[in-house]
């Protein structure tokens, strides 16, 4: 079968852990007939962790010429389409699939969180770049029913990062137990005041369990601060973990009895490893996810103020609650790869 060049765009080459997860995913989703060139914000480091031709995503120049030499777009997993933190990520991923239609490339988008869409212009350049792509699939329902009004229909599967192989961190491993990890970055909603009350809860808990403490920066360049701010309350018993590695980072969790998180990713990860886990809802896709797999927690702006009252709610969960099941983990799994099925479907119609 014919090579081709597929331009994979994401949220790539900014440190962000789930990110990277998903990148590597998506790369090993490709059929061994498509050569990915991927645009990244440090196009020397993806190509060197990655061993793929990768260039710079805000350069302009270099961005046509991969368009120009290649015959797919792949929207490559994420909530990339969204208004949450500004307008720019819809525009400049709606402008992307724009110049790749001109160009004559094919796009698929893969796993995509849609959304939040709260102004009328990023509505119409979602519709527009969704219309627009040849293969479909999203993460969560409520993203496919988006698309439904718009006349778009979608494949939905889990996370790719549900299926997405571990390695074992045995400094980690070896760490006597209870392990508890704690996943934080930083939101305007984290104010100083609940910062304080989860820290102070968190030192309670250390106290009363006996655990070890692990506190990992799933993006180092924004969650670093919060996670050396806690720990400098902490006793010995407790370390910051850093991983540029995402299958690392995903085995990280294995033997972790609780993990505590913010980052969406952080808790794929620790749920599919079999952790018990608690979320902290700051954005509608970290809520979803709540539901769908039933993870218990509270949204940001929820967090009670008292933090005997967190420390209690965790120390139960720590003790009696459960962890999805390994028959759930399994299915999510299965489940995930529907994303390469699709792929790999709409690669060999391209390639003809």
């Amino acid at each position: 079968m014919t090579e081709i060049q597929a331009v994979l765009c994401g949220y790539y080459g900014k440190g962000n852990g789930g990110d990277e997860a998903l990148l590597i995913a998506m790369l090993e989703m490709l059929p061994p007939t498509v050569k990915p060139l991927v645009l990244s914000a440090n196009p020397r480091a993806t190509s060197k962790s990655y061993g793929v031709k990768s260039c710079d995503r805000m350069n302009s120049g270099s961005v046509l010429r991969a368009l120009k030499e290649s015959q797919v777009l792949i929207l490559g997993g994420g909530s990339l389409i969204q208004d949450a933190t500004s307008m720019r990520n819809s525009i400049y991923y709606g402008g992307l699939i724009g110049l790749a239609r001109q160009f004559g490339l094919q796009t698929i988008a893969i796993a995509q969180g849609i959304g939040p869409l709260n102004q009328p212009l990023t509505r119409w350049i979602a519709k527009r770049a969704f219309e627009n792509c040849t293969a479909l699939s999203v993460r969560d329902p409520a993203s496919a029913a988006l698309l439904a009004q718009w006349g778009i229909s979608s494949e939905i599967a889990p996370d790719p990062v549900w299926s997405l192989g571990a390695t074992p961190v045995p400094e980690i491993a070896n760490i006597s137990s209870p392990k508890i990890a704690l996943t934080l970055r930083s939101h305007p909603q984290l104010t100083n005041q609940r910062l304080d009350a989860v820290t102070q809860a968190l030192v309670d808990l250390q106290a009363a369990t006996g655990g070890h403490v692990l506190l990992v920066p799933f993006q180092p360049t924004t969650d670093m601060d919060i996670a050396e701010q806690i720990r400098a309350e902490l006793t010995d018993n407790s370390q910051v973990v850093t991983l540029s590695d995402p299958k690392q980072l995903k085995g990280l969790f294995q033997g972790v009895d609780l993990a505590i998180g913010m980052r969406y990713h952080s808790l794929i990860m620790a749920a599919a490893e079999g952790c018990k886990c608690w979320a902290i809802g700051y954005d509608p896709k970290v809520s979803k996810l709540m539901t769908e797999i039933d993870i218990p927690g509270w949204e940001l702006a929820d967090i009670p103020t008292d933090p005997g009252v967190i420390t209690q709610a965790w120390k139960q969960h720590l003790e009696t609650g459960t962890a999805l099941s390994a028959k759930s983990r399994q299915s999510l799994h299965q489940k995930s790869l529907a994303h390469q099925d699709l792929l790999a479907t709409a690669i060999s119609k391209i390639q003809g």
